[in-house]
């Protein structure tokens, strides 16, 4: 068994085409998306993350159930997280390095 982690696309960058820049639980990181269709991608979309490397693209409602789930499994007193929030508290989106 695996455990992905969902995440949302805060840029793409356009020097790595490889690579996109991921809010995973209020923290940025490198995320591998070949394996996903880069034009079916782009900012403000949620992923589905293992090992580094995203391995399908989901919808904002799974998005949250799953993160909720995660949540409650490791007793993280946060509250209800908001698939619709803009990542960045709404800053403009980049696009490149």
């Amino acid at each position: 068994m695996c455990l992905g982690i969902p995440g949302r696309i805060v840029s793409l960058l356009d020097a790595a085409p490889d690579l996109a820049e991921v809010d995973v639980a209020g923290v940025k990181r490198r995320i591998n998306i070949a394996l996903l269709d880069r034009g079916a991608v782009q900012c403000g979309d949620w992923i589905l993350i293992h090992a580094g490397f995203a391995m399908d693209k989901i919808d904002a409602e799974t998005a949250a159930l799953q993160l909720a789930v995660l949540q409650d499994y490791t007793g993280d007193p946060a509250g209800e997280p908001d698939p619709e929030a803009e990542p960045d508290g709404g800053a403009e989106r980049r696009r490149g390095p």
